[in-house]
C-alpha cells in the first residue's frame, strides 16, 4: 500500500492539530523503527520507511501541508482541477510527481526562476550483501572475493545512452531547461518535460547495448577488506561499488552486513570470549596446571586453584578478540567443569571411603598423606 492510500497523520501517528515539533519527533521515531539498515532484507519495512518519509516531506512544509489539509492526496495527485477530482479540466495529463508540482507552485514565491533548472541524473542505488565468516576470520580479518550481479556503465557509450558516433541535442520542448510550465487557473505548475525526463537533453540514437539507459547489468567481481576484530552485524562500505547511476551518474554503494558463525568451542560477547573446560576430579582437589588452545592456535597456560569447584570462572587477560580498529584484546574467560569419574578401581573406591569417613568425623588411617594417596589412586587409574 502506497503512502498515497495512506493518510499522513495516520502514517507518523499524531494529531491533526499536532505542531511541527511533534511531528518531527513522530518521525524520528518511525525513521528509526523502519529504517532499511535495522531491517535488512525486510521489504515491508523500506516501503513503511519510504512512506514516513513522503508524509514528513509534506507535513513539515507549511505550504505543502495547508494544500494537504485541504485537499487530501487530491492535491499530489492526477485528476486535481478546478472541478475537483473527476470534473473539469484536471492536471493528470499535465503534472508528474509530487516534487515538480509543489516546486513549482510555491518556488517561484521562494526564488525559483522560469524555465526551472535542468535535473541531475539520480545516483544509483545502494546495495545490500550478507556475508557469513567465522569466529577465526572475524579474529585474524582476511581479504576475500564477491561476485555479484549489478549494473554497470555501459562500455560501448560509456554511460552517455547514446550510440557512439551519435550525440544528444537540447530537448525542444523544454528548450533544455529539463522543465516545462503551464497555468491551472491563479497556479503556474512547473513539471518535469515529459520529453527528455527533466535532463534537457535528448538522445539522438540510444545505445543498442543499454538501451540508452547508460548501463547494464552484469557480474562484478570485487575484494573486500575484513578488518580484525568485525562483530555479528557490522557493516561494511564500499563506497561506488552499487548500481551504476543512470546516464553516466554516480554509482551508489555496497554494503556488506556481515555474519559470525556459530563456534564449536567459544562464545562471544563483544570482545570476551567465553568457553567452558572439563578438569578431573584430582586436578580440583588438588590443583595443578593446565593448557588449552586459544582462538589464535597458541596455546595457553590455566593455573587451577586447590578446591575449585565446578561452574568457577577464571579469566585470562588479553587472550579474547581483538579490538575492531583500535588496540590490544579482551579477555578469555574459562568455565570450569568438574568431571566425576565413573569407573573406579578397588583402591580407589577405598580411598574415597577413608575421605568420607574423615569428613564426618570418624577416624581412618593415615599412614600416608591423604591426598598424596589420591594422587597415587589416580596415577593407577591413568597408567
Amino acid at each position: 500500500m502506497s503512502a498515497t492510500e495512506i493518510d499522513y497523520y495516520e502514517l507518523l501517528e499524531v494529531a491533526r492539530d499536532a505542531d511541527d515539533k511533534t511531528i518531527k519527533s513522530a518521525y524520528r521515531r518511525m525513521a528509526m523503527r523502519f529504517h532499511p539498515d535495522k531491517n535488512p532484507g525486510d521489504a515491508e519495512a523500506e516501503a513503511r520507511f519510504k512512506q514516513c518519509s513522503e508524509a514528513y516531506d509534506c507535513l513539515k512544509d507549511p505550504q505543502k501541508r495547508a494544500a494537504y489539509d485541504r485537499f487530501g492526496h487530491a492535491a499530489f495527485q492526477q485528476g486535481m482541477g478546478g472541478g475537483g477530482p473527476g470534473g473539469g479540466a484536471g492536471m493528470g495529463a499535465e503534472f508528474g510527481d509530487i516534487g515538480d508540482i509543489f516546486e513549482s507552485i510555491f518556488g517561484s514565491a521562494f526564488g525559483g526562476g522560469a524555465g526551472g533548472g535542468r535535473q541531475q541524473a539520480r545516483r544509483g542505488a545502494d546495495l545490500p550483501f550478507d556475508m557469513e565468516i567465522s569466529l577465526e576470520d572475524a579474529f585474524n580479518g582476511k581479504t576475500t572475493e564477491i561476485t555479484i550481479e549489478v549494473s554497470q556503465v555501459c562500455e560501448p557509450c560509456e554511460g552517455s545512452g547514446a550510440e557512439p558516433g551519435t550525440g544528444k541535442r537540447g530537448c525542444s520542448m523544454c528548450n533544455g531547461h529539463g522543465k516545462v510550465r503551464a497555468q491551472q487557473g491563479f497556479f503556474i505548475v512547473e513539471r518535469t518535460c515529459p520529453t527528455c525526463h527533466g535532463r534537457g537533453e535528448v538522445i539522438e540514437k540510444p545505445c543498442r547495448a543499454c538501451g540508452g539507459e547508460g548501463r547494464v547489468d552484469k557480474p562484478q567481481t570485487i575484494a573486500v577488506d575484513i578488518p580484525p576484530g568485525v562483530d555479528n552485524g557490522t557493516r561494511i562500505r564500499l563506497a561506488g561499488k552499487g548500481e551504476a547511476g543512470p546516464f553516466g551518474a554516480p554509482p551508489g554503494d555496497l554494503y556488506i552486513f556481515l555474519h559470525v558463525k556459530r563456534h564449536k568451542v567459544f562464545e562471544r560477547e563483544g570482545t570476551t570470549l567465553l568457553t567452558r573446560v572439563p578438569i578431573t576430579f584430582t586436578t580440583a582437589a588438588l590443583g595443578g596446571s593446565i593448557e588449552i588452545p586459544g582462538i589464535d592456535g597458541a596455546m595457553i597456560p590455566v593455573d587451577i586453584p586447590a578446591g575449585i569447584q565446578s561452574g568457577k570462572q577464571l579469566r585470562k587477560r588479553g587472550a579474547g578478540m581483538p579490538v575492531l580498529q583500535g588496540r590490544g584484546r579482551g579477555d578469555l574467560v574459562i568455565e570450569i567443569l568438574v568431571e566425576t569419574p565413573t569407573k573406579l578401581t578397588a583402591r580407589q573406591k577405598e580411598i574415597l571411603r577413608e575421605l568420607q569417613e574423615t569428613e564426618t568425623g570418624e577416624e581412618c588411617p593415615q599412614s600416608k598423606g591423604f591426598f598424596d594417596r589420591i594422587k597415587d589412586a589416580w596415577n593407577d587409574l591413568t597408567e
